[in-house]
């Protein structure tokens, strides 16, 4: 019987200190893996940003889906305006122009190329990384601000329930209601389709 009362002993220790290694690096292990997920995502919002901004340069507007601005940066072409000759150190540039010491050429260059480097999987940009195939939701309208003005807008986000799949749903649950409770976004997201952001990220 007292040989029996050790063995329960010791394996509901080793329970016990599994539990507890468990439950001091199930934590750390979230976090890693998160940073890792963000941090790649984010470069890729940051890349949507940089197409929408090229597309509103040339349409006025932003893109109100993939499709759209996937097909304008491949096709498209952007100007690019090239200074030919040496500013004097005494002048300014646009003086410079006008007495003839620089000229100015413009050309007309492929928007992916100028602004990505090759060679960009710019089919890949809708995809949220991590994930199996899942996309960020975009969207783009004209928001009115409080004194009247129309400004375009646009709105690219992925909630953490789909970019943070496969980790501790507990975890993934706590850091929502974080976000949530302080009246952010449970994810990532950059611009706003409710408000003029100046197209910036929630992470910055």
């Amino acid at each position: 019987m007292k040989t029996v009362i050790q063995i329960i002993l010791l394996a509901a220790i080793i329970g016990l200190a599994y539990l507890l290694v468990i439950s001091i690096f199930t934590p750390i292990s979230f976090e890693k893996e998160k940073e890792i997920r963000y941090d790649v995502t984010i470069q890729r919002l940051k890349d949507i940003r940089i197409a929408q901004l090229a597309y509103k340069s040339v349409n006025q507007k932003f893109a109100g889906s993939f499709d759209t601005l996937i097909e304008f940066i491949k096709k498209d072409s952007l100007r690019e305006i090239k200074a030919i000759g040496h500013v004097p150190d005494t002048m300014t540039e646009a003086n410079a122009v006008k007495l003839g010491f620089v000229k100015r050429d413009t050309n007309l260059v492929s928007t992916l190329d100028s602004l990505f480097p090759p060679p960009y999987p710019i089919d890949s940009l809708m995809f949220v990384p991590y994930t199996n195939g899942a996309k960020f939701k975009l969207g783009a309208t004209i928001f009115m601000t409080g004194s009247k003005v129309k400004v375009p807008v646009f709105e690219a986000k992925v909630l953490n329930k789909v970019l943070l799949h496969g980790l501790d749903n507990q975890l993934r649950i706590n850091l929502d209601d974080e976000s949530i409770n302080i009246g952010k976004y449970p994810g990532l997201k950059v611009g706003s389709l409710i408000e003029a952001t100046n197209n910036a990220g929630n992470w910055e």
